[in-house]
């Protein structure tokens, strides 16, 4: 498979996870965050587990379940956290800044250079995002912005762990791994904090099943996909599809409408991804001498055939 096509079907993960906000908003229960969180983790780590069959070993009990924790559990909690005490657009902003995280723990983790181009991509997606979804009337709460800072943070370093520790197993064994391993983190967060639904509509199970399959099962195996074969930085750059989704769905599905400058901002966020998955120069260069060897293999070869 190639790059680009490796980036299309990775870029399926943040552009499912953009519908969250329209399907919670048109199906599931309202008020219920942490149950949200915690039906999409846990019943997709365990259909996941059910079809690989397999459980962790040896270091991989503890590794699932920091990746869990962070990629999920934590980083799902404290989110949830932060969308109760900020306005929607803070929050989103907050999540904007994760690849420029992502650079900086690649380079203390995975010695990855970052390049200026990554730093001035990113800077670009938090302005874009912010125009896109930021309001003029947003407060700041000093526990909701520290709880987004942290879940961003908290994700950001599970990626770069998830690259640097690879997986021993299967792809949909590993994401069961981390999903099960955050789902039951999440379990005891839901008691205290909202205790278990009364009932639930045929609506709200409807949600739920999307979310779990579709926006969970799928999107996570896909995104670990992608983290496997591409830079953590390059695959955290595609979050921002997130928020431009999020958007498009309002506009079509609820009716929202756009100002120009949530129109400039979704082009400037558009502008940062784009930018950060173009291939330096040294790639560039190196995929030219590739495939030259390549040729060069293979004019050699059909004049050895002929002598």
């Amino acid at each position: 498979m190639s790059r680009l096509s490796l980036l299309l079907v990775t870029a399926v993960a943040p552009a499912v996870w953009g519908t969250t906000y329209a399907t919670t908003t048109l199906l599931l229960p309202p008020d219920r965050p942490l149950l949200a969180a915690t039906l999409r983790a846990l019943p997709a780590g365990l259909l996941l587990l059910a079809v690989g069959r397999r459980l962790p070993r040896g270091s991989w009990w503890w590794r699932a379940t920091v990746l869990g924790a962070l990629n999920i559990g934590v980083f799902f909690a404290l989110l949830f956290l932060a969308a109760y005490r900020l306005p929607g657009g803070v929050a989103a902003t907050l999540g904007a800044v994760q690849p420029l995280v992502v650079a900086g723990l690649s380079a203390l983790v995975l010695h990855e250079r970052v390049r200026a181009r990554t730093v001035v991509a990113g800077l670009v997606g938090v302005v874009g995002v912010a125009l896109l979804v930021l309001r003029a009337s947003a407060r700041l709460d000093t526990v909701g912005v520290v709880a987004g800072l942290v879940a961003t943070g908290a994700m950001a370093l599970g990626l770069v762990l998830t690259r640097r520790w690879g997986r021993p197993v299967g792809l949909l064994t590993a994401t069961a791994w981390q999903l099960t391993a955050g789902g039951l983190l999440l379990v005891p967060v839901l008691l205290v904090a909202e205790g278990l639904p009364t009932h639930l509509t045929g609506r709200n199970l409807a949600g739920f099943a999307y979310l779990t399959l579709v926006g969970t099962a799928l999107a996570y195996a896909l995104w670990f996909r992608g983290l496997e074969r591409l830079s953590p930085t390059h695959v955290s750059f595609l979050g921002l599809l997130s928020p431009l989704v999020a958007t498009a769905v309002g506009v079509l599905a609820l009716g929202e409408r756009l100002t120009p400058w949530q129109v400039l901002g979704a082009a400037l966020a558009l502008a940062g991804l784009v930018a950060a998955q173009l291939p330096s120069r040294a790639t560039r260069r190196a995929t030219r001498e590739a495939a030259g060897a390549v040729a060069g293999r293979g004019w050699a070869g059909r004049m050895a055939g002929c002598e």
